[in-house]
């Protein structure tokens, strides 16, 4: 009897405490203040969640105790919003940590597959036209498409290429490239990045670069800031202004690129998973990668549905390593050109 004593309790850990069915955790159960203060999010964006992800999760199962979309997801959502598999949470639902874990996996990779359905740069010209005056409407400065910055997110030590993800304070990390547009919604997120890497490599290396070098976007640019080289179509600070035009460009370049990081911000207060508070992100670099990527998309979605992106309380600042840059302006004398243009047009 010792073998079947051993297959049961192994299906316990995985598939449900004792005697509860998985599907008795039921949504129209609980309360709305109890979904929003558990899982982060309030009912109708959950259900839509459950709509959006359900095909992908409820994968044919030779089980009985299959744990259903909706309690996979609740799952999910309390671990990306509180950082930790907490054992009450899981009794709630009636799962193991195991299986908590195993939930988190399954709608990371959901949420993975439909990262460009919500994370995207406008391509119709009217709604790249909106993105510009939104962010003019903003400090004044034109032609801005997104603004572009990094943000490091601690790691557990990976078994392997371990000093390639050690950052400048020592940290083992991921340097996580994102672009925004003036309400904070994602164009762009990179989350794969090793820490060690500066953020000009960053860029350098980035799909983003290659996007913007070939494809249709001459007619605008990104802001970063003065830890990325000036390029056609990213603007950055001058290192040392010293006319009137030269200073209005760049405090019109840091109120319009201070957007970037209020969104860092909110990302982090929403999805403390990511803040460090509950420690580092206990996983593959290729894994945490997908969790931070599944966080950006339900970022975008929580702004879709209304939820206030700047409505959040602001998280504890995240530990980041001090960019050494080389302040020396780019070689690229269309850069140049541009900048200075843009200098004489809207700012002298």
């Amino acid at each position: 009897m010792a073998v079947p004593i051993a297959v049961l309790d192994c299906d316990l850990l995985l598939y449900g405490r004792g005697h509860r069915t998985l599907d008795r955790f039921k949504l129209e159960d609980v309360t709305d203040e109890h979904l929003v203060s558990t899982y982060g999010f309030p009912r109708q964006f959950i259900y839509y969640l459950v709509d959006l992800l359900g095909a992908t999760l409820s994968r044919p199962t030779q089980r009985s105790r299959a744990i259903s979309p909706e309690t996979q997801i609740l799952a999910a959502l309390g671990f990306y919003t509180s950082g930790s598999f907490q054992t009450r949470m899981g009794d709630a639902m009636g799962i193991s940590q195991a299986s908590m874990s195993r939930c988190v996996a399954n709608v990371t990779e959901a949420l993975v597959e439909r990262a460009s359905q919500f994370i995207h740069f406008p391509e119709d010209e009217a709604t790249v036209q909106s993105l510009k005056d939104d962010f003019y409407g903003l400090a004044g400065m034109p032609g801005v498409l997104g603004v572009v910055d990094c943000t490091h997110v601690a790691i557990k030590a990976p078994n392997a290429e371990d000093l390639s993800y050690v950052n400048r304070k020592g940290l083992h990390s991921l340097n996580c490239l994102m672009v925004c547009d003036a309400r904070g919604v994602l164009l762009s997120a990179e989350t794969h990045w090793p820490g060690s890497l500066p953020n000009c490599t960053v860029l350098e290396q980035a799909a983003l670069t290659n996007q913007f070098e070939t494809e249709l976007h001459k007619d605008g640019w990104l802001l970063g800031d003065s830890s990325f080289l000036l390029r056609p179509w990213l603007m950055t600070p001058l290192h040392i202004p010293e006319t009137p035009a030269e200073y209005r460009y760049n405090m019109a370049h840091s109120a319009t690129h201070n957007i970037i990081e209020r969104t860092f911000r909110t990302i982090r207060s929403r999805f403390r998973c990511l803040d460090g508070s509950k420690g580092t992100l206990q996983y593959s670099p290729e894994k945490s990668s997908h969790i931070i990527l599944a966080c950006c998309v339900l970022h975008n979605i929580s702004l879709q549905h209304g939820l206030d992106v700047w409505s959040l309380p602001a998280a504890g600042p995240m530990e980041q390593p001090e960019e050494e840059y080389e302040q020396m302006e780019s070689g690229d004398s269309e850069a140049c050109r541009i900048r200075q243009e843009l200098l004489q047009t809207h700012f002298s």
